[in-house]
């Protein structure tokens, strides 16, 4: 029995660590980490011990015996890395780097920017070190987890998985919480500076790219940050203007434009069966606005053929194996001819019939296709002026798109620009308006202040890359904690009293414990894993209310939100 990774995963390595054969690849430090779509088991070498499924924080491990008729093409796709990549010469155990300890004793304080994955990874990797007395991570928003709790698909449960783990940092004795607590007006990077010996921005990348072509601002026009975020319960999102209703889109049609995860991700929000969402932690007023839908049919658009999708192969699998859809293919028959595994199972797909009575809702993966106008009325959308493109094959090999003269109108009252996200200008620090990062060499801006995460490299990579990125950073504070940086006057102390100052209606690790706790429990009376509290005042309320602790026997005690 060999195991296989049954969905894009996080790519954090906890499977690689725990494996005793050394059969899961590619591994911290081997080409292709952090940068192919997933990591693979080599069912040849695998002993079946299960050590990796215990480790993998997303439950992307499963046992070939207990696949699903809908996951075995994993299978094909763990073993064709393999082929490509034989790794004969691994070691027969992964090596495990010994840990750095620092020159300099401390004891060492740092702010992290950020509640998000990069920034709780950054924050695990500090409190590794005994000579860091404490970590605070800060974060405007009352909710951690960042685009895990506001990016990640509600239909991913097990992807959201891996805020077990992010349980387990904030866990730690050194570790403290300041969420709803802003860094850049009230609370300045000076003020964080002269308590601190480093402080990391770890604040992402939470605007979008544009389109660049007429129409873009038409009301119905709206960007993927701002609609994951709607549906997700973000917020700043909960007055996203959507319109889904007959009333406001007669059409019946959304256009993503752009076919990344994210376009995949939209995709299957607008068009499943409300039956299903129900069972997800999609927020309550996005799922009874869904509930309501007029939408019969989500046209995604990409500008180059299947071979170069954006999306990864393992999402690819996951849309094919829905049965609640109707997925279409539609393209140029001739360019689904490719080996590649994105052509191969695009061409399965567009061999499959679909019924002409299907009362299914549809989504439309459409190629070789590129927008250059949105149409309107009245301010509003109606439709896509979209052209086909001519793929051509440059010097370096690269295809690109080129527009031609034929084009044709899409009518749609709804349009997602779905390609990428964006970073945005950080508060007293620099900014690269081409890359929109800040510049940072390996993670340092200036001796003392740091940035992580996407702000740091770009929009790019999984979950677990960040994993990998706070490493990268995390050396780099060390390096210069070794080095001397100055001695900050203030103290953990004195950071706390600060923000109280600052902004009293912050809150720690209690206040979203016990909005944690309200969610779950307003989603079980419901049948659902967990009601989002979107309201900020709402939130702000339950996080200010002190648990009532119930003692039952020496040792055992329950925390309950009501008396």
């Amino acid at each position: 029995m060999a195991y296989v990774v049954t969905q894009s995963c996080c790519a954090d390595a906890s499977c690689v660590v725990a494996c005793p054969v050394n059969c899961i690849h590619p591994a911290p430090g081997e080409p292709g980490f952090g940068t192919t779509e997933m990591v693979y088991v080599d069912a040849t070498a695998c002993v079946g011990c299960g050590a990796c499924a215990t480790a993998c924080p997303v439950g992307a491990m499963v046992p070939d015996a207990a696949l699903t008729t809908k996951q075995l093409p994993f299978i094909d796709l763990n073993a064709a890395y393999y082929d490509a990549f034989p790794h004969a010469d691994r070691t027969p155990v992964a090596l495990v780097p010994q840990q750095r300890r620092l020159t300099r004793t401390g004891p060492f304080r740092v702010a992290v920017i950020g509640a998000g994955p990069a920034g709780l990874y950054t924050a695990d990797e500090l409190l590794k070190h005994p000579e860091v007395e404490g970590v605070d991570v800060y974060d405007r928003l009352r909710t951690p987890y960042g685009l895990v709790r506001h990016g990640v698909a509600p239909d991913h449960a097990s992807t959201k998985l891996v805020t077990r783990l992010f349980e387990a940092i904030e866990r730690q004795p050194r570790f403290r919480y300041f969420l709803g607590a802003p860094v850049g007006d009230e609370l300045t990077l000076a003020d964080l500076r002269g308590t601190y010996h480093a402080v990391v921005y770890a604040v992402g990348a939470s605007a979008d790219r544009a389109l660049g072509i007429p129409g873009e601002d038409l009301a119905g026009s709206v960007p993927a940050t701002a609609l994951v975020g709607w549906y997700n319960g973000h917020p700043d999102q909960q007055d996203l203007d959507v319109p889904l209703a007959a009333a406001s889109n007669s059409s019946g049609r959304a256009v993503v434009v752009g076919n990344g995860n994210v376009a995949l991700d939209v995709a299957r929000i607008l068009t499943r069966p409300v039956e299903v969402l129900e069972r997800t932690d999609l927020a309550p007023a996005a799922l009874e606005r869904l509930r309501d839908s007029g939408v019969r049919e989500v046209v995604v658009l990409g500008r180059r053929g299947p071979a170069q999708a954006a999306f990864t192969v393992p999402e690819l699998i996951g849309l094919a194996a829905l049965d609640d859809v109707d997925v279409v293919v539609d393209c140029d028959p001739a360019l689904l001819d490719g080996e590649d595994q994105r052509s191969q199972l695009l061409r399965d797909l567009a061999a499959r019939t679909v019924d002409p009575a299907s009362t299914r809702r549809r989504i439309v993966l459409s190629f070789a296709v590129s927008p250059v106008e949105l149409l309107g009325e009245d301010g509003r959308v109606t439709g896509v002026r979209v052209a086909r493109n001519r793929l051509v094959v440059g010097d370096d090999g690269a295809v690109r798109a080129e527009a031609t003269d034929d084009t044709f109108d899409l009518d749609a009252g709804l349009v997602v620009r779905s390609v990428g996200h964006r970073g945005l200008p950080v508060a007293d620090l620099p900014f690269d308006e081409r890359t929109a990062t800040v510049p940072n060499h390996q993670g340092r801006v200036e001796p003392g202040v740091y940035v992580v995460g996407w702000i740091k490299r770009g929009p790019v990579g999984f979950i677990g890359t960040n994993k990998t990125d706070a490493q990268e950073t995390v050396e780099t504070i060390l390096d210069d904690l070794d080095a001397g940086l100055p001695e900050p006057a203030g103290t953990l102390a004195s950071a706390a009293a600060l923000v109280r100052d600052r902004l009293p209606e912050s809150t720690d690790l209690g206040g979203w414990q016990r909005i944690d706790a309200a969610e779950r429990e307003q989603g079980a009376a419901l049948g659902r894993p967990r009601a989002k509290i979107t309201d900020p005042d709402a939130q702000r309320a339950i996080a200010a209310v002190p648990p009532v602790v119930r003692r039952r026997g020496i040792l055992r005690r329950t925390v309950s939100l009501t008396p």
